[in-house]
């Protein structure tokens, strides 16, 4: 009985997709269950909504009442999809992706050359790069807002979570488009305070007493120091940061060896390269968009004067109030 439900509901949604009738489906309803699925709460799912919880669970009851199922059951303080709730989330789910390519091909064939667009980057890039990109960028287009995405993970594009990436990972998903503009190098790097204090690092050896700062986890980093022939323990990472500038300015402020890249190091001369005949870490720089949007004039601007200016041999870097 259960299985012959779920086999009309499905030919129903699908019925929907085919022959789409605003009056016959109410998206808020759909919308209202996909998010508290993906949630796994009626409340989670509200503040994502901007909804109060009555409102959101009405949404969802309107759809269990037009569907003639129950979509969730209550197991504990668990909110749990039914057999039929995990049938129509995939449907639903489609109809959701849809929607979203729909908005993506919109807003990629629009003439504009004004507005937002949205570009995701690393922190440290956000902190030393973008401003002296922002600052060209106005010069060839100023009716374009530049908003920047600060974050060290990776933004959803086909979400449209931002616009534009530059990612140090070449995108995997066939709807995006990617250039490589740029290939930096990863080195140790440390303070000549702190190598004044501890004393000069000359072999791996050296490195054995020596504590680290790491931008994330430290079992992030303990891999490459041992790959690089580090004779060094968790131990030795004495300092861990989410963030990538505040990690960089203790290293500066002499409390730890850091990992960097050259092109971004070489502006601070009071950061010593250390160990530099370690086989150096390749960090590609991927700018990276949605196949879609590529075709919208404002942000093929951007993605394209990004290339030029990452592509430099020298990256612009803003490392206080005297460049700008």
């Amino acid at each position: 009985m259960v299985e012959n439900k779920i086999d009309e509901i499905s030919l129903w949604l699908m019925h929907i997709c085919m022959n789409w009738d605003a009056s016959s489906f109410d998206w808020t309803q759909a919308r209202a269950f996909l998010v508290t699925a993906d949630t796994g709460s009626f409340s989670a799912a509200a503040r994502a909504l901007n909804l109060t919880q009555p409102t959101l669970g009405r949404q969802v009851a309107g759809l269990e009442a037009a569907l003639g199922v129950v979509l969730f059951e209550r197991i504990g303080k668990r909110l749990v999809l039914t057999p039929a709730g995990q049938d129509i989330l995939e449907h639903i789910r489609d109809m959701g992706e849809a929607a979203n390519r729909a908005s993506l091909i919109a807003s990629g064939r629009t003439e504009s050359v004004s507005g937002d667009v949205l570009v995701s980057v690393t922190d440290i890039m956000a902190q030393y790069v973008m401003p002296q990109v922002i600052i060209r960028l106005r010069k060839i287009a100023p009716q374009i807002r530049l908003r920047v995405i600060a974050q060290n993970s990776l933004s959803d594009l086909q979400r449209r979570e931002a616009d534009i990436a530059i990612r140090h990972v070449i995108p995997t998903q066939p709807e995006l488009i990617c250039r490589k503009v740029r290939e930096s190098h990863g080195f140790l790097f440390a303070s000549r305070g702190f190598l004044g204090r501890h004393g000069a690092i000359d072999t791996v050896a050296d490195t054995s007493d020596a504590p680290f700062v790491t931008i994330g986890p430290s079992e992030d980093l303990l891999p490459f120091l041992l790959k690089w022939g580090l004779p060094v323990t968790d131990a030795n990472i004495q300092i861990c940061v989410d963030s990538g500038p505040a990690g960089w300015e203790m290293a500066r402020q002499g409390l730890g060896i850091i990992p960097m890249t050259d092109d971004i190091a070489c502006h601070f001369p009071e950061m010593v390269k250390v160990l530099p005949d370690l086989e150096p870490i390749s960090v590609p720089y991927w700018l990276t968009t949605h196949r879609e949007l590529h075709s919208s004039r404002k942000i093929r601007l951007i993605f394209d004067q990004l290339a030029e200016i990452l592509s430099q041999p020298d990256l612009p870097i803003s490392v206080g109030a005297d460049r700008f």
